[in-house]
């Protein structure tokens, strides 16, 4: 019963962050401010929307995905992403419980959900993100010891290399923004849970782009977001990646 009701709350936390994430990513693209001083408004008419406007799952439910005053259409976007971030907070508090890895995970995944959002809707990773991830792994990671701190700058370290050195062997084929949120995250998930959530997104990404390609709906020399692949691949990585490094007889490291 417990556990249940620690899957619920996280699920609503989700949904919440989601809906913050999705405010500060298009804010964030747009150039304006995403704190407390501007209000949420209707992007039609310009009305302030109201608390009951703003309830993360049940206010686009409720008002069927329109304006409460003019009745404009509100994105499917605003819905999908809250509804995200509520399957991803769900599970995460599924997976670890309340716990250090939670904290972990569940900034983890929505920093790369942040960044995700950014990179499908500009092309374009913010610095400031990634290095908020970075400075967060580094800051919890005193917990757990010199071990922890050298496993995070590790981590970093590695995304850094790793991507890179894939921009360079491509000529420009990927941007920095990707170098610095692989970075980022490594400092959070540690080498070894970074290496696999590369891994995983590239396996992801590159599935993906054979089907968009064989369909037809993107060409060559079209450019498709990473981000959001690596976003996906973190988050099986941290549902799945200790199971999958301990299978190998691999330690994944503090706090897995």
């Amino acid at each position: 019963m417990e556990a249940g009701f620690i899957i619920i709350f996280f699920a609503l936390l989700g949904a919440s962050l989601g809906s913050f994430i999705n405010v500060v990513a298009s804010r964030t693209v747009s150039g304006r401010p995403w704190g407390w001083s501007e209000r949420s408004s209707c992007e039609t008419c310009g009305a302030v929307l109201e608390w009951r406007d703003l309830v993360p799952l049940f206010s686009w439910l409720m008002l069927r995905g329109r304006c409460r005053r003019c009745h404009a259409k509100i994105g499917i976007r605003c819905l999908a992403v809250e509804v995200l971030g509520a399957a991803a907070g769900g599970l995460l508090a599924w997976r670890w419980g309340i716990s250090t890895a939670l904290l972990f995970s569940m900034t983890a995944a929505f920093g790369l959900f942040l960044n995700a959002l950014t990179d499908i809707e500009e092309g374009y990773v913010f610095d400031v993100f990634p290095l908020a991830m970075g400075v967060a792994g580094g800051l919890l990671r005193i917990g757990g010891g010199g071990g922890a701190l050298l496993d995070g700058a590790a981590g970093a370290a590695a995304g850094l290399l790793v991507i890179g050195c894939i921009i360079l062997l491509s000529r420009g084929g990927m941007g920095w923004g990707d170098a610095t949120i692989a970075a980022g995250t490594g400092a959070l998930l540690g080498w070894k849970m970074l290496l696999l959530t590369l891994y995983t997104g590239f396996m992801l990404g590159g599935g993906i782009i054979i089907l968009l390609l064989a369909f037809g709906r993107v060409d060559r020399k079209d450019t498709v977001p990473l981000v959001p692949f690596l976003a996906a691949g973190g988050l099986i990585t941290l549902l799945a990646g200790p199971d999958i490094l301990l299978s190998f007889g691999i330690s994944p490291g503090w706090p897995w």
